[in-house]
């Protein structure tokens, strides 16, 4: 299967359109027709429809592998490019916004860095496909458990730090006097679903048995500081880790007590890290 061609279908399915498409990657519309229909005959299957343009069946499913199959690429050009490139001065880091708790933004060079936060599924992708030198991804896990990453590319991880987690919650909710709570006694309550700045909800009901956890509002954003905004007006609860959990004016910070769970910070990279990435991974995993 060409790659292109693979691509060019990619494209098409995503913008539901060949002159779109044409105009993205910069073909003639002609030669965006001529993609596809070469990688039908391949497949020996119609993967779009024309009139809308829209997956078929077959076609549905091709998407399904098609972007593990790029990323896949991506990545072995971006690591062969690496093993052959210099050096690099300066880093580039992609991190979810609570892996940056005050002892990684302590170990930042003091320049030539750039910052990109990311969600959970883009940092391993980002540093895959050398978009960024290193990654911080963090989650829920039990002590010392490694996390589960996408299996996007020979990627290495390494724990960098544990700390805590809290639940934050107005602070006129009746738990907000609690020395602690246990995640399981608050599965049926009313939570925010912010996948990109909180814990997912999806690993606070695994870590409590599976059930519970339904959001009251979704946050689709990477900022925590309207993430603890929402909370604080009584949106829904959150978990967020220690550092994270910063006084909030009309919010409280209880500890989890049970189940015994912490939020797990690692560095992903690609190869071993060179240059000013190779002195940040020094500091981070030298205290781990």
């Amino acid at each position: 299967m060409d790659p292109h061609l693979l691509r060019t279908y990619v494209t098409v399915a995503r913008l539901a359109s060949f002159s779109e498409a044409a105009r993205e990657l910069g073909y003639t519309q002609s030669a965006v027709s001529q993609h596809i229909a070469a990688l039908e005959q391949d497949l020996g299957a119609p993967l779009l429809t024309r009139r809308p343009v829209a997956p078929t069946a077959a076609g549905q499913r091709l998407l399904e592998h098609a972007g593990p199959l790029l990323l896949r690429l991506d990545a072995a050009r971006a690591d062969v490019s690496r093993i052959a490139a210099a050096p690099s001065h300066g880093l580039s880091l992609a991190a979810t916004p609570t892996a940056l708790g005050p002892r990684v933004l302590a170990a930042l060079p003091p320049a030539g860095v750039t910052l990109r936060v990311r969600t959970r599924e883009e940092v391993p992708a980002a540093v895959a496909t050398g978009a960024a030198d290193l990654g911080l991804v963090d989650g829920l896990a039990a002590p010392s458990d490694p996390l589960r990453l996408p299996d996007v590319a020979p990627l290495t991880t390494e724990g960098v730090g544990e700390e805590p987690v809290c639940v934050l919650l107005p602070a006129g909710h009746p738990l907000a006097g609690r020395s602690g709570l246990r995640l399981g006694d608050l599965a049926d309550a009313r939570w925010l679903d912010a996948p990109d700045a909180g814990l997912p909800l999806a690993q606070l009901r695994a870590a409590a048995g599976g059930r519970g956890f339904r959001p009251a509002l979704r946050y689709e954003g990477t900022d925590l500081r309207v993430l603890t905004a929402l909370a604080a007006a009584g949106h829904g609860l959150t978990v967020l880790p220690r550092a994270a959990a910063v006084p909030v004016p009309g919010a409280v910070a209880v500890p989890v007590v049970a189940p015994r769970v912490v939020h797990r910070t690692e560095l992903v990279f690609a190869g071993p890290p060179r240059g000013a990435a190779a002195g940040l991974a020094d500091a981070l995993l030298v205290r781990a």
